[in-house]
């Protein structure tokens, strides 16, 4: 044993993440890798790029600021989604494998549906693979619930997608006479 101090290695830590409301150019590099990583039929890095350049589709990812926040910091996971006449989608999330199971995904997701409310809409939808379980608990514990299936939607292996649809209350005005 040296003499110096022991530090936990840095996939013991428990990152200090701050959602970031737009993502970086010099971020698409990192979202697309975990893009593949995460799935058999990954987004390549130009669509991440398309997405970017259009600034009414939320693009937002998770940043790991254990370093205090300055300097460089890690891209941990992402969504897209995009909001119109009333309704939203949520098009992609990911969160880097090694790092699941930490509320990152639910973090990204709850940003989601925050930008979703300031859109004012009034249901969200999203797909998701039907074996993909631990995805699935994580949007039916945020309200989401099946209303439909894509039967063989999904290559690699082939498998249906789960259509799933949240519903925001109206917001009702107490002050008007109706």
């Amino acid at each position: 044993m040296g003499s110096g101090a022991w530090a936990a290695p840095a996939v013991w830590r428990k990152p200090r993440m701050k959602v970031v409301g737009r993502v970086r150019v010099d971020d698409v590099p990192t979202i697309a890798a975990i893009e593949r990583r995460s799935f058999s039929d990954p987004w390549s890095e130009r669509s991440f790029r398309d997405v970017l350049s259009h600034p009414q589709i939320y693009f937002a990812c998770i940043r790991d600021l254990v370093d205090g926040g300055g300097g460089a910091s890690a891209v941990l996971g992402y969504v897209v989604a995009w909001f119109a006449s009333g309704q939203g989608e949520i098009a992609n999330l990911a969160v880097e494998p090694d790092l699941r199971g930490r509320g990152i995904g639910s973090a990204l997701l709850d940003a989601a549906l925050e930008e979703s409310r300031r859109h004012s809409t009034t249901e969200v939808f999203l797909e998701v693979r039907h074996s993909n379980l631990r995805a699935r608990q994580l949007y039916e514990s945020r309200g989401f619930t099946e209303v439909g299936r894509r039967r063989r939607y999904y290559r690699q292996p082939v498998e249906d997608a789960v259509i799933l649809r949240r519903t925001e209350p109206a917001v009702v005005n107490p002050h008007s006479d109706a």
